[in-house]
This record gives structure tokens, C-alpha cells and sequence, in this order.
């Protein structure tokens, strides 16, 4: 292998937004967003990192999935690597806890696609949760999914529980093309702009960005280049947004559905986990632009610890905590909210990012995402309900009984007129594997919580959980029968300051790269690194980045495929623009038909509902064919 020119030249992150496709002589690799099987292939091995430890900063999805590829594609012994984690369990954000007695949290959900590659790629290889070997948590995943199909009956509701049509987007041709030249637009000409600066008021008070805001949590005033990096990552799913049929869940919550498994079989193989330890800082040699970790300064029960990093040791550092500072309430407290210009981003989860950021420009600015909670905190609450009013009315709004454990309210129901946007959803029960048969949970959050509500005229932050019953009562039209509610659900809620931190308005430079220029041992993972086409705030950006780490700092001789190319796909392009026209077509669509029908080809075309803008095109269309006919009979 050392022979040969390509081996050890790998572009382990390639991007398939700047590469024209030619099969050349000299490609040895598959095209950049070529996914697959092939990207599965497990590298010859060559001794060098066999002695090699590995320490990992933070026990999220994304330091767990770097574990697992250390092992899997670094070949690195399981035993030599150890995670550095702050708090008492690992799992980081993907939490779920609690019983039926006191009450289960959640402070977030996932909603889940088809295209997660590198996600589904570790999952096919850990063990099934409840299922027996040879299963995995892909094979227990899909069997739930493949017979319980997702969709929601009642995605928009208003006027105290009225389910609201959701048939349609709802936007108009100049908003259509806003869409439109966004995806058009250049990544690099989006900097620091907004939302808001792009679309027009129209289109924020549609349909569609109410689909699309509440189902992503998008606010107004967030990043636009993010916001464009969606609209490429999820344009499959486009014409299953207003229903979520394009969804799939999970039979219980994040934390057992996928921590649980992961962890243990990493913990078997023979990973560490230390918890109680607090990463303040590392300690980093920089000779002209080559940039060695030497020392990883933490804290340990109170004491000052460095750990030694030797030569061909690593470090993986999780940057940043979406769900750091998380304040606390139940149904008679209210969250205790003491944030202030002057402590934002200065606890424990920021504290090796902000440090790091000192050392050097390539760490990035941390400061763009954790200095104004204002634009970047929502709340969350988690019911656990006792058969109730509240219960019967959920009922009205579910695809099935919501004890039959299949799909209940589908994703998350929206209230349009609330002020708060509050949505709440009720996903598959049992959602946790402890749960009682006559207990349901049910997850409660809202976009736009510093509003008065309209019944409680407090801020949802304010609002014990009693409160918040109150309010989504109103909303359901059952406000009169809150006594019984407040009876049977006890309330869990969730301040959370910087969960949407990683969507706010950004430039090039602001998130460090996975392997920032010079380092040589140190790789950045989780939702605060740049990657080249992937969207944060998903459980497969967080895999991705670890993936990306392990590569480039082992120097593999693989790369990580670029996302799902369906974005370039003519069928999925059409399928958008006539979905964002609400099924009526768009300008060609008429001639399209006409030049395709019988053909091999038909199929790529979508449900259409002709306009008449198609008119004129076909009318020519039929011109020129009764002229070609002619002259064949002519012939």
C-alpha cells in the first residue's frame, strides 16, 4: 500500500457543492456525496496507533459516536480510550429520566429521516435495545417504523382546539421565488444575515414557515445560511411537511433508544467513562502553525488535574452544550431565569471552547453563540398524565388510541394563535421502557416564550406548571375543566437558554473547523463546528462530525460521504416547486407532461393540477407535434 501515490491522500470530508462529477483515471474514491456500502469498507490495518489513548471531552452522541469510530475504522483498542465527562451520566442533550411517580423529563426530541448515512451507518452495528442478537438498534428501528407509518390529523390547531386546515403552504408566487433563490443562492454571500432579512411578512406569517419554524424551531431573527443549509438537507421531505409523513420516530425516547445501547456496547468493548470531571482548558504547544495538545487541564472533586497527552495520544472536545444551564421547575416553581450579559456563556460546558478560543483564531468565537440568551432560549415541560380531561381531548387530535402504542399525535400539534407559539406532541407510549400501562407523556415547548400568554399573563418563564396546564387548557378549549388536569398530570419544565444558540446568524470563521488548521491530535465534535453541507441541531451532524474527527486526525484512508444527493435529484427538484405552489404546478410544468407522457420517464413528474400559465408552452407543444406527425405521414 505504501507504494502506491493516492494511499494516505484522502479528502476525508469532500464536497459535493464544489465538485463537478468526471470519472477520471486518477479518482479512487467515490464522488463526494456517493453513499452507500462501499463507504463501509474497514481500512488495512498498520500498528501505528495501537498504543495510542484516546480522551474525550464531553459523553454526547457526538463523543460516543467518536469512540465508536476509533474503534471500528482507527482500529484503536476500546481500553485505551476514556471519556472526560462533567456530569453524572452520559448522553449528554439526548436526556429522557424519571418515573410515573414523580414525574419523566425530557428536555427535547428528535425527529428523525431516512438519510441520517452516517448515523444509520454506526446503528446497523450496535446491539438492539430490547430485541436479541443478531439485531441492531437499525433492524429494532425500522420494524417499528415500517409498521406504524408516521402522519399527524391535526398539525395546525386554533380557536380553542379546532384542528385548522393544513392542507396547503399557503405561499404566493413572490415568496415561492424567495425559496427559490435561496437555494440558489451562495453559502459564502448568507454571513450574519437573518431570516427575516430575506423573507417578506407574508411568507413568516404562512403556512409553511409555520410548519417549517416549529418543527425545526427556527426564530425570525436566526441564521439564514443555516436556514438554507434545511432547505438543501431536507428537499426530499418538502411535500410531507405539512402532515410529517415524512417523519419517522423512535419506539421510546432519545436517551433509551439510542444512548443506552451505544453506551453499553462501547462500555463492554471496554471504553471508560469518568464522570465528575470538569475540562477547563488544554494545554496546547503552538510551533509556527502546528498545534499539539500537551495537557488537559481539569477538575477533579475541587483539585486542579492535568492529564498527560503523549505522542500519537488524541483529544476529542465536544464544544458548547445546547442544553447547558438548564434551569428547573415543576407544577408549583417556576424555572429560576438569572441570566445576565455578564455570566452568559461562562459555565462549566463553554469553558474549554471560550479558552481554546483564546489560544488562537482557528478555535473559532464562541461569543457569536453563547452571549445572548434573549435570541437563543425556549422551554420546554414534560407531562406525565394520569387519565384526564386533558387525555380525552388528546384523543380527538390522534391518529390512534394513545395506549395502543402505535403513533399517537404523529409530531408535534402547533397553535397558530398562541401567543407563546406553544406546540405539544404525544409521541409512541410507552415512551419510556418503565412506564406504566395508564400513564401517558406528553412534551410541551413554545418558540416565542417571552410574550404574555393569552389566559396566563405571565411569560411562559414565569409560569409554574400548574400555569402552563392553564394555558394549553385554554388553547384546547377545556380551561373549565383544569382542576381535573392539574389532578392527573404532574409537570417537568425545562428552561433551556442556549438550545437554539448554534442557529444563531453566523460568518465563516465563527465555528472552527472539525480539525482546526495546524492541529495534529485535536479534533472538535457536536453542533458547533463547521461542516461543508450539513445542517445543525440533528442527531446525524453530531455523528458526522465525530466520523470527520477520527479520519482526518488518523489519517484514514476513507472520507465521509457528503449528505444525501437528493437535493440534486430532478424528481425531488420538481416535487418541490410543485409542492411550494400547493400542487398546481409551476411555469413548464404543462409542456413537461406532454413531452414525457408514455415515455419511460413519465414518473419523475409529479401530481400536477395544471395552470393556466402552461397554456401558451403547450399550445406550442401541440403545434409542433401535429407538424411532426405530418410530415412522418407525409414520409
Amino acid at each position: 500500500m505504501n507504494t502506491t501515490e493516492n494511499h494516505r491522500k484522502v479528502n476525508h470530508q469532500p464536497d459535493a457543492s464544489q465538485t463537478r462529477l468526471q470519472n477520471l483515471p486518477t479518482n479512487t474514491m467515490p464522488f463526494p456525496d456517493q453513499i452507500g456500502n462501499y463507504q463501509r469498507n474497514i481500512g488495512l490495518p498498520d500498528g501505528k496507533f495501537k498504543d495510542s489513548k484516546v480522551y474525550i471531552v464531553g459523553s454526547g452522541i457526538a463523543g460516543l459516536s467518536s469512540a465508536y469510530y476509533f474503534i471500528r475504522d482507527g482500529q484503536i483498542p476500546a481500553e485505551n480510550i476514556t471519556f472526560l465527562e462533567q456530569l453524572n451520566i452520559e448522553g449528554g442533550s439526548l436526556d429522557g429520566s424519571g418515573n410515573a411517580e414523580t414525574g419523566y423529563i425530557i428536555r427535547g426530541g428528535r425527529e428523525m429521516d431516512f438519510t441520517y448515512e452516517n448515523f444509520w451507518d454506526m446503528f446497523q452495528d450496535i446491539p438492539a435495545l430490547e430485541l436479541p442478537k443478531p439485531y441492531s438498534v437499525l433492524d429494532e428501528y425500522r420494524i417499528v417504523n415500517d409498521n406504524d407509518r408516521n402522519h399527524s390529523k391535526a398539525r395546525l390547531i386554533h380557536n380553542k382546539g379546532e384542528i385548522k386546515d393544513f392542507s396547503k403552504f399557503g405561499l404566493n408566487k413572490k415568496d415561492q421565488l424567495a425559496v427559490m433563490k435561496l437555494l440558489l443562492a451562495k453559502k459564502e454571500n448568507l454571513d450574519d444575515l437573518t431570516i427575516e432579512d430575506w423573507f417578506s411578512e407574508t411568507f413568516l406569517e404562512s403556512n409553511f414557515w409555520w410548519f417549517w419554524r416549529t418543527m425545526f424551531a427556527f426564530e425570525n431573527w436566526q441564521s439564514l445560511l443555516e436556514l438554507k443549509l434545511y432547505f438543501h438537507r431536507f428537499l426530499h421531505a418538502i411535500d410531507g411537511l405539512n402532515d410529517l409523513s415524512s417523519l419517522v420516530f423512535p419506539k421510546y425516547n432519545q436517551y433509551d433508544t439510542f444512548v443506552v445501547p451505544l453506551r453499553k456496547h462501547l462500555q463492554e468493548l471496554g471504553v471508560k467513562i469518568q464522570f465528575g470531571t470538569v475540562v477547563k482548558d488544554l494545554d496546547i504547544e503552538i510551533a509556527g502553525d502546528k498545534k499539539t495538545v500537551r495537557n488537559i487541564i481539569t477538575e477533579q472533586k475541587g483539585s486542579e488535574v492535568k492529564i498527560a497527552v503523549r505522542e500519537n495520544d488524541f483529544v476529542i472536545v465536544t464544544t458548547g452544550s445546547m442544553t447547558e444551564d438548564t434551569r428547573y421547575g415543576d407544577n408549583v416553581t417556576a424555572p429560576l431565569v438569572d441570566f445576565t450579559i455578564e455570566n452568559s456563556g461562562k459555565s462549566k460546558g463553554w469553558t474549554v471552547w471560550n479558552n481554546l478560543a483564546k489560544q488562537s483564531e482557528v478555535f473559532g468565537k464562541p461569543e457569536k453563540f453563547n452571549s445572548d440568551v434573549s435570541k437563543s432560549a425556549w422551554m420546554s415541560a414534560t407531562l406525565t398524565c394520569k387519565p384526564s380531561a386533558f387525555v380525552e381531548k388528546l384523543k380527538e387530535y390522534s391518529v390512534n388510541d394513545p395506549y395502543s402504542g402505535k403513533t399517537v399525535t404523529g409530531g408535534i400539534i402547533s397553535i397558530t394563535d398562541s401567543n407563546w407559539v406553544m406546540s405539544f406532541t404525544c409521541n409512541r407510549q410507552p415512551h419510556f421502557p418503565n412506564q406504566p400501562d395508564d400513564v401517558l407523556v406528553i412534551w410541551v415547548y413554545a418558540l416565542l416564550m417571552d410574550e404574555k400568554g393569552n389566559y396566563v399573563q405571565k411569560t411562559m418563564p414565569e409560569c409554574t406548571g400548574n400555569e402552563i396546564l392553564a394555558e394549553l387548557a385554554y388553547h384546547l378549549g377545556i380551561e373549565n375543566q383544569l382542576d381535573n388536569i392539574i389532578q392527573n398530570t404532574i409537570v417537568k419544565t425545562s428552561y433551556m437558554p442556549y438550545i437554539t444558540s448554534m442557529f444563531l446568524p453566523r460568518a465563516k470563521g465563527d465555528r472552527p473547523q472539525v480539525v482546526p488548521d495546524g492541529c495534529v491530535n485535536l479534533g472538535l465534535v457536536g453542533q458547533f463546528v463547521e461542516t461543508n453541507n450539513d445542517v445543525v441541531f440533528t442527531m446525524e451532524s453530531s455523528v458526522r462530525t465525530a466520523r470527520i474527527a477520527v479520519y482526518e486526525l488518523l489519517d484514514s484512508n476513507k472520507q465521509v460521504p457528503d449528505i444525501n444527493p437528493l437535493q440534486y435529484d430532478i424528481r425531488h427538484l420538481l416535487k418541490a416547486a410543485n409542492t411550494l405552489n400547493d400542487g398546481k404546478g409551476f411555469p413548464g410544468s404543462g409542456i413537461l407532461n406532454k413531452v414525457l407522457k408514455n415515455t419511460y420517464f413519465e414518473h419523475i413528474l409529479p401530481e400536477i393540477s395544471h395552470d393556466e400559465h402552461d397554456g401558451f408552452f403547450a399550445q406550442q407543444w401541440d403545434k409542433l407535434k401535429g407538424l411532426f406527425e405530418h410530415k412522418q405521414e407525409g414520409e
